[in-house]
């Protein structure tokens, strides 16, 4: 199995599955070709959401800010998961939530067919490459070379105490939600009927409906972590947030 991510959209993904099927026979399955343009964050934080939850697969991932620059590609095996794509941080965390251990090879190209479309021409066939020979295979690879040097990423922890809690909005999700740092274990020791959020109070509620429609509420999320919400309406527009703002939750 290949999955496939992109901030591409449509139709530039049918060309990298092209690519594949002409070297492979894997099955191809899509997670998102809609995630926020050159989000490298973003990309990083839903990986970490949806990978998990993949039999042992290849994962080819392209948010690719530096596409046609000297940054690197890479191969990661971790486990019996491969991902492959940009030396930007987007595969780290989601490979440390796949596996304990994680190997980074550095993935050697020539000078591809487009400066702009890597994802066509290096890290489609690179996918495939690996997929053909096997997640165990990847060090056996000509053009696979461990390397230590690679850019990383991980998300920021936030400051708790018996008062409360700061942090910062992780990612904001198609439905408004403002996604937060803050573990929801701490949320469910510590936040009893209400919290205040950068001054607003809200309601703690374990589902969105726990309020009515239009109303705003703290809860927390598939992810683990306190989300800010409004039932039927945008969490990010009540609280005043967006991804990478600072948020101070008092209990």
């Amino acid at each position: 199995m290949i999955t496939l991510t992109s901030d591409f959209g449509s139709p530039y993904p049918a060309a990298m599955k092209g690519v594949i099927c002409q070297h492979s026979d894997a099955r191809l399955v899509d997670i998102a070709h809609d995630l926020p343009r050159q989000d490298v964050r973003a990309a990083a934080f839903w990986l970490t959401q949806t990978l998990p939850y993949f039999p042992p697969a290849v994962h080819c991932v392209v948010v690719d800010p530096g596409v046609g620059t000297d940054r690197a590609a890479l191969a990661l095996r971790a486990g019996d998961h491969a991902l492959v794509g940009p030396d930007n941080g987007v595969l780290l965390p989601a490979a440390r939530r796949l596996a304990d251990e994680v190997e980074v090879f550095r993935w050697a190209y020539e000078d591809p067919e487009s400066a702009t479309f890597h994802g066509r021409d290096v890290f489609a066939p690179a996918a495939a490459t690996v997929h053909n020979h096997g997640v165990a295979g990847l060090d056996e690879l000509p053009r696979a070379s461990r390397t230590d040097g690679y850019v990383d990423r991980r998300f920021p922890d936030p400051t708790v105490d018996r008062d409360g809690a700061r942090g910062e909005v992780l990612v904001v999700d198609e439905f408004g939600n403002a996604i937060t740092n803050v573990s929801g274990e701490e949320l469910r020791a510590h936040g009893g009927e209400a919290v205040t959020v950068n001054g607003l109070q809200a309601p703690v509620r374990r589902a969105y409906a726990g309020v009515e429609a239009g109303e705003p509420l703290v809860t927390v999320g598939s992810h683990g972590n306190v989300e800010l919400a409004v039932n039927r309406g945008r969490g990010d527009d009540a609280f005043g947030v967006a991804a990478g703002d600072d948020i101070e939750l008092r209990w």
